[in-house]
């Protein structure tokens, strides 16, 4: 595989002042040598295979990190991959908080970048969890029995929808806190949009 160059719309976000500059630079200097093309998404260098993200570097206040899109799939003999959250499905971060750290996984890193291409290649998808296997809170499922026509409704949104919508009410610990969150969106769940939209 050919080496790829440094995509010059990426070189900003290298050259900025940031406590992670060093940390950064060498992280795309490890990822380039995979061969992946370099772009700018979300603000952040990501690195894709045919056109599919593999890879991003993002930086944190106490650490910097890649996030590998489908590192749920990857095999981390290393036990190096984080999930940000319990809500986060597929996406893995791999964190380090000095460049002598990157330096002495360098080897490790890539063999992770090189899998996530494997994965990428064998077409291998993210089994997502379905809206039903979400916890739904009790006060949005007494509501869908109240409120006319909203269980209908929820339920012709997309499933990604309905899984941001149970997150979003399921999330607070306070009841009131979870019914206000309810109320607020019924709305809007009547008119079939999502909680973004």
């Amino acid at each position: 595989m050919s080496k790829h160059v440094m995509n010059p719309e990426v070189d900003w976000f290298f050259s900025k002042d940031t406590k992670w500059q060093e940390e950064y630079n060498k992280l795309r200097k490890i990822i380039l040598d995979t061969g992946l093309v370099e772009e700018l998404k979300w603000g952040c260098p990501c690195y894709s295979y045919n056109g599919k993200n593999i890879v991003l570097i993002h930086g944190f206040k106490d650490y910097c990190a890649l996030l590998f899109f489908k590192g749920v799939l990857l095999g981390d003999p290393e036990g190096l991959l984080i999930q940000q959250t319990p809500n986060v499905q597929g996406p893995r971060q791999m964190r380090f908080t000095s460049l002598k750290e990157i330096n002495q996984q360098a080897a490790v890193i890539k063999s992770y970048v090189y899998e996530a291409i494997e994965v990428e290649k064998a077409g291998l998808e993210i089994k997502l969890k379905k809206p039903a296997e979400f916890e739904m809170a009790e006060e949005f499922k007494e509501q869908l029995e109240k409120v006319k026509g909203l269980k209908k409704a929820f339920e012709s949104l997309t499933p990604g929808r309905q899984r941001a919508y149970l997150l979003h009410f399921s999330t607070p610990k306070l009841s009131k806190t979870r019914m206000a969150r309810v109320e607020k969106s019924i709305p809007q769940i009547l008119e079939g949009k999502g909680l973004d939209d």
